[in-house]
């Protein structure tokens, strides 16, 4: 709020009372809709000097609540009635009857061109001294003074300049460690001395002298260990598996190589695994999603662990190899996601499936590995399918996605998704958690399918099925979750707009035809960390999201109370092919058996409060039911 002068009579009267003599009337209400808390009628004689000494202020005074446009905003409030003697120094008075003006540092009034008069003659201004002036009706204002512009050239030009090659490099990491890594301790990069040191280079220790391992840098286990302890708190089923089943040790002279995303949870479960008796070794199944703390505090737990995040190709393969070809030390259980690693041992070390007693997996791409190797007749051990057991298709597939889909974006791209047109190729449970999270937030989404059945699901939800090239010239987003390969090939990329992201849902990078872009007329432009701008010759780019390799895992997290659900799946499955009497099980992939899903689904109720509705003995055998399950057929669908 500002105090002013009226500096707008709404009425003006020139009487004749000599011609040096002016009275003004003046209105009870300005021009500007601001009240006048008094309205004398004064006379001003332009040839008298003007009074500066004390006065009563009783002047018309206008309340205004915010500043006119030809006022400067910031404003110092003085109460009317608390008038200081600098103050008062700059009171003008007409005719016995001060006016308060407003100090000229303070703000500016209007010109005296804003006051309508219909002689020119009368708008002359008379100085008083201490920069002010008065004008013919007696109001007195700040002097003119001159204004100097704002040069905004050099500003432009400093902020056109692109930065060096290094100075670019430093900007993205800057950037990248505060978006896309903001869920990780800090600590992660507190250690820039060695962020080029390739750690297959480096010898590094934990606490107890061991050196099985093979991490970023060992000293962030304290922080890994913090994120560990949270994620145990979202993971009521894994924890109550542990207490159940640590007495027996039902995994007692297991030993599991693993291969997955090295995070909190899969943490949670290596140590859940050991809990029950099994030897660990484990590696990541993507460069991007390991979590530099958390394999840090595996390492310093004592399981040998070889991982990192932003591992090469070269490293990837390495890291998997230091884990099966150990002396002394043979795995006789797998657990895979991707089927990475079940390669690896078939292609190098055939021999060891003599003493492996099964394969569990957990992704669309390892299980479809799996079924060629099966119906190839090279599948010389029996394999778990976990990835289509009812509780990961049905929660992990569906409601993690449809919560980390949005994360990921987010992070590395800040985009608002309200009006966007995003199109996701493949409507199974991945496909399905996409497009219910992007159609919440406001997004225009279209399908592309090849199966009827998901298609009709697509189209009953509300969405529209296209083929790719129907839409791909007009979409801000392209989102691949098929499992399939080259889903998204070089001609679409070339069509595609300016400025869209594209990004994969799925687990393997082959969705996406990124060796394509890999050609000497297109330019790569790392922008942040997993965010990398690829540029025509045009100048058209596309944003491609982690290099085509999955975005959640890569870029972001996910729910940790949802791969609870698959962690302890996973865990179960384990410990079921590994105390299965010889000849259950033959040379084939196999579904988990329903009673472990429903198993698996009540150990997680209870986080809800939730409460099972029992059947009694005449109802279940109407339903031809046991009353302790399992409750559905294997054929049914949920």
């Amino acid at each position: 709020m500002s105090v002013q002068v009226a500096t707008k009579m709404a009425e003006v009267e020139l009487k004749d009372v000599g011609k040096d003599k002016l009275t003004v009337k003046e209105a009870t209400k300005s021009t500007s809709g601001n009240l006048i808390l008094a309205s004398p009628v004064a006379s001003v004689d332009e040839k008298k000097p003007v009074d500066s000494s004390p006065q009563s202020v009783n002047a018309p005074v206008v309340v205004t609540p915010f500043p006119p446009a030809t006022t400067v905003p910031s404003v110092n409030v003085i109460p009317a009635m608390a008038v200081t003697a600098a103050a008062r120094d700059e009171v003008a008075v007409a005719g016995g009857e001060p006016v308060l003006a407003p100090a000229p540092s303070s703000m500016k009034l209007p010109q005296a061109s804003a006051m309508k008069r219909s002689d020119p003659m009368q708008q002359q201004q008379r100085h008083t001294g201490n920069d002010s002036i008065v004008s013919p009706d007696g109001m007195v204002c700040e002097a003119p003074r001159t204004v100097k512009k704002i040069q905004f050239a050099d500003q432009k030009q400093e902020f056109n300049k692109r930065p060096s090659k290094i100075g670019r490099r430093s900007l993205s990491r800057s950037i990248s460690q505060s978006s896309t890594d903001s869920y990780s301790s800090a600590a992660s990069y507190t250690d820039s001395s060695d962020d080029e040191t390739s750690p297959r280079d480096k010898l590094q220790k934990n606490s107890k002298g061991n050196s099985d391992f093979c991490v970023k840098n060992i000293k962030q286990a304290e922080f890994g260990r913090r994120e560990i302890e949270i994620a145990e708190q979202e993971m009521p089923a894994l924890m109550a598996l542990r207490k159940r089943a640590q007495g027996e040790k039902p995994l007692a002279g297991a030993k599991i190589v693993g291969c997955t995303h090295i995070t909190a949870q899969t943490a949670v479960l290596v140590e859940t695994l050991s809990a029950l008796g099994a030897q660990c070794r484990w590696a990541a199944c993507n460069i991007y999603s390991t979590l530099n703390e958390v394999a840090a505090a595996l390492a310093e737990g004592g399981f040998p662990v070889f991982a990192w995040k932003g591992e090469s190709e070269d490293d990837f393969w390495w890291c998997i190899d230091r884990c099966v070809n150990v002396e002394g030390w043979q795995p006789n259980m797998i657990l895979d996601d991707g089927g990475d690693l079940t390669h690896w041992i078939y292609k190098k070390y055939p021999n060891m499936f003599k003493k492996i007693k099964g394969i569990v997996e957990e992704s669309v791409t390892g299980v479809h590995r799996l079924y060629q190797l099966s119906k190839a007749g090279k599948l010389c051990v029996p394999a778990m399918n976990v990835n289509d057991s009812v509780t990961k298709q049905k929660f992990d597939n569906l409601y993690c996605c449809r919560e980390s889909i949005l994360d990921g974006l987010k992070r590395t791209t800040d985009m608002m998704f309200g009006g966007k047109q995003v199109v996701v190729c493949g409507y199974g449970e991945v496909g399905k958690g996409c497009c219910a999270a992007l159609k919440a937030m406001g997004s225009i989404v279209y399908v592309t399918e090849i199966d009827p059945i998901c298609a009709l699901q697509a189209c009953m939800d509300g969405f529209r099925l296209v083929k790719l090239n129907e839409v791909i010239r007009q979409v801000d987003i392209v989102i691949t979750c098929t499992g399939n390969k080259n889903v998204v090939t070089r001609e679409h990329l070339d069509r595609m707009k300016n400025g869209c992201i594209v990004c994969n849902m799925g687990h393997s990078n082959t969705e996406i035809d990124v060796a394509s872009l890999r050609t000497p007329e297109l330019t790569w432009e790392r922008v942040r960390s997993q965010v990398d701008h690829v540029i025509w010759p045009d100048g058209k780019r596309i944003v491609l999201l982690a290099e085509g390799r999955l975005l959640n895992l890569s870029c972001s997290t996910v729910p940790t109370f949802v791969l609870s659900i698959t962690a302890t799946t996973q865990a179960l499955a384990l410990i079921e092919l590994y105390n299965a009497p010889e000849g259950r099980y033959k040379q084939d992939v196999y579904l988990l058996p329903k009673k472990m899903d429903e198993y698996v689904a009540s150990l997680h109720l209870p986080t809800f409060d939730a409460h099972l509705t029992e059947l009694t003995d005449e109802q279940a055998k109407y339903l031809g039911l046991n009353k302790n399950g399992p409750f559905k057929p294997n054929y049914y669908r949920y």
